[in-house]
């Protein structure tokens, strides 16, 4: 059996993922993958993700220059979840998130409202031209 046959895919086609830093451990963000995106990433060891919103295949990096080289593929037990063991590269190492900060989970619940509780790394508007 093809081991793309061993995802158990949702009724779009698609499996959420999860991508972590490998050096800190850190959850840098979630996404979703179709097969292609996933055989793709295998192939490239760098992350290609599914955009639901743009309805296509999105190279992480391919606008801000922030890369992610993938060093481990884990499916979970269920085989529904794919975690990304990354290294997080680009113009300015490190950052992740769209909003330039380190990871897409910056904001915390405090005193029942959100708290950005992580820095702006670079400012989105001298990321995405």
């Amino acid at each position: 059996m093809d081991w793309l046959d061993q995802v158990k895919w949702d009724a779009e086609g698609l499996v959420p993922v999860i991508a972590q830093e490998a050096a800190t451990g850190d959850v840098l963000m979630f996404a979703y993958m179709n097969r292609e995106a996933l055989a793709l990433t295998a192939e490239r060891r760098e992350a290609v993700y599914w955009s639901r919103s743009r309805q296509r295949l999105w190279h992480k990096g391919e606008e801000s220059g922030h890369v992610q080289k993938v060093r481990e593929i884990r499916l979970d037990c269920d085989g529904d979840v794919i975690l990304l063991k990354v290294d997080q590269l680009g113009h300015e190492p490190g950052i992740a998130c769209h909003t330039g900060r380190h990871s897409c989970f910056f904001q915390r619940l405090e005193a029942g409202a959100w708290q950005a509780v992580d820095p702006v790394l670079k400012d989105p508007e001298r990321i995405y031209k």
